[in-house]
């Protein structure tokens, strides 16, 4: 007697913990669907976790770009861009590759290096992290002269796990950081 009425309740929790289960991934698509990637003049250096000393005139000096999600006016993720033609091994390295490749460019066709180094990259929203990694990873497959995306990374198991697991493949450790890349087909 006592089960009869306890049945009726249970199946109700499940039912209702079902709908909001469904609706908390149904938001979370929603703002992954609806969010563009687009380039910034600046980010909140203070929010990036992975290098916050650089500075906007650094992140946005010779061949380096900022890119972030954007989603209802608000940026969800920020990932950070030097344009090289060579893989560097330090901050100092990628800001003295990017500089190079600037100015080789100025002399010719205007496109700043055949390599894209992702140096820095942090979310604020689920996902958000891997979502950026998708967008530039298309909008460099539609550029005509960038042919590789590898990443300038802190020697920790975050940045480990989070490249290995958006299927990027280890190229080299250096002394102070390492190196991905992600295959551009």
């Amino acid at each position: 007697m006592i089960s009869k009425k306890f049945k009726p309740r249970i199946k109700a929790r499940i039912r209702k913990n079902k709908q909001s289960v469904n609706k908390t991934i149904n938001n979370f698509f929603e703002w992954i669907k609806g969010s563009k990637l687009i380039e910034l003049k600046e980010c909140n250096t203070v929010d990036d976790p992975v290098r916050p000393e650089l500075d906007n005139d650094f992140r946005t000096g010779y061949g380096r770009k900022i890119y972030g999600v954007e989603y209802k006016g608000e940026i969800h993720a920020v990932m950070c861009f030097a344009y090289t033609n060579k893989i560097p091994t330090s901050v100092e390295e990628l800001e003295k590759f990017s500089t190079d490749a600037f100015l080789q460019s100025a002399m010719r066709d205007q496109n700043i290096g055949q390599i894209a180094i992702a140096y820095t990259v942090w979310s604020t929203k689920k996902g958000g992290g891997k979502l950026i990694v998708k967008e530039v990873f298309k909008k460099i497959k539609k550029s005509n002269h960038l042919n590789r995306l590898v990443t300038l990374s802190p020697l920790t198991e975050m940045a480990t796990k989070f490249h290995l697991r958006n299927g990027a493949k280890l190229l080299q450790i250096n002394e102070t950081t390492q190196n991905f890349e992600y295959k551009v087909i």
